[in-house]
């Protein structure tokens, strides 16, 4: 496991070398806003991050309802009973494992790990524009119907899940990238993951963080040429 902090910004990364995983915790003035739930063994690891800042996690918010990003919530959920669990209403159908679409989205089957047998559920769900603490939730559909990034509105950085990917170089979720190819397996529609890097993007991150690759600082070239290579390749 590997941590990392830019500011009020923690990231946590399991198997750094070969598959990285990553998740986040966001600090507040007396708490923390867990990002993401990694896989079935992260539990301890996060659980230790958290007692090395010594603030308590009250939320545990999901870009999106991947098995990489949801495999520890049954265990965090028990462990953190009071924490509340939130995901975009969207995805939150996907946390049940329901692959369904609506008549209005493309047809493209939804792709890659949708959890089996999670217990736990969404004890909010959020729509674009929601605060949650310091974070301001976007809706970046793409990736999965109902993805979601959330930005630091005191620091400008974006925690913007597999929206985009820094494993291997920065790349738009669809867009292969050789070396680690695994989250442009699992997008459901490249155009709109296009549309939605173009949003964040706009946003003017200080700070990119996602879900497989280091964090980056001043990403807005990365994301910019990213977004580029993704739109041609369509």
């Amino acid at each position: 496991m590997r941590t990392e902090r830019i500011e009020w910004l923690h990231g946590i990364t399991f198997f750094p070398v070969l598959f990285p995983v990553n998740c986040y915790l966001v600090e507040e003035e007396a708490e923390l806003t867990l990002i993401d739930a990694a896989l079935p063994m992260s539990a301890k690891g996060i659980l230790a991050a958290a007692d090395r800042i010594g603030k308590p996690i009250t939320r545990i918010v999901l870009t999106h309802a991947h098995e990489d990003h949801v495999g520890a919530l049954d265990a965090l959920h028990t462990a953190l009973p009071e924490a509340r669990v939130m995901i975009s209403a969207r995805d939150a159908r996907l946390l049940g494992g329901d692959r369904t679409l609506d008549p209005g989205e493309p047809q493209s089957p939804i792709r890659g790990g949708a959890p089996k047998g999670l217990q736990t559920r969404a004890d909010v769900t959020l729509a674009d524009g929601d605060r949650i603490g310091s974070l301001q939730a976007v809706s970046a559909p793409g990736h999965t119907p109902g993805s979601m990034a959330f930005l630091d509105t005191r620091t400008g950085a974006l925690i913007a899940g597999d929206a985009f990917q820094l494993r291997g170089g920065a790349a738009v979720a669809g867009k292969i990238v050789p070396w680690f190819p695994f989250p442009a397996f699992g997008t459901w529609h490249k155009g709109l993951a296009v549309e939605s890097a173009r949003r964040l993007r706009d946003l003017k991150p200080s700070v990119l963080a996602v879900g497989h690759g280091r964090m980056l600082k001043q990403p807005l070239t990365a994301m910019s040429r990213a977004i580029e290579a993704a739109a041609a390749a369509l």
